[in-house]
C-alpha cells in the first residue's frame, strides 16, 4: 500500500513534471504528449487526465497552446522552465537526503 501511493505521487498525482518534460523538446499536441509519456515513462494515464492537466497547465502559464492548421499544440513557457527546474532541484535534493 505504501509503495503504490507513493508510486500515484510521484505519477499521476504530479503529471505536470511529465507533460513539461516530453514537452521540452518539441511542441506537441495533446493526444502526442499522452502518448509520449506512455512510451518514455512507461507509465498510462488516461487521456482525460492528461488533457485535463494540460487545460490546468495552460490556465497556470506553465505551456501555452498555439495552432498550426486545425491542430492545437502545446509548448513550454519560461515560466514552466523554471518550475520544472525548481522541481528537479527539489527531488534531487530531497532523493539525496533520504538515500545518503
Amino acid at each position: 500500500m505504501a509503495f503504490e501511493r507513493l508510486v500515484r505521487k510521484l505519477t499521476k498525482e504530479n503529471l505536470w513534471l511529465y507533460v513539461i518534460s516530453v514537452l521540452r523538446s518539441k511542441p506537441l499536441y495533446g493526444y502526442a504528449v499522452k502518448k509520449a509519456i506512455s512510451e518514455k515513462f512507461h507509465f498510462n494515464p488516461s487521456t482525460i487526465t492528461v488533457y485535463a492537466v494540460i487545460y490546468k497547465m495552460v490556465r497556470e502559464g506553465l505551456i501555452e497552446k498555439f495552432s498550426e492548421g486545425e491542430t492545437t499544440y502545446y509548448r513550454v513557457t519560461d515560466k514552466g522552465f523554471m518550475l520544472f527546474e525548481k522541481a528537479r532541484k527539489f527531488i534531487r535534493d530531497m532523493e539525496k537526503s533520504i538515500f545518503e
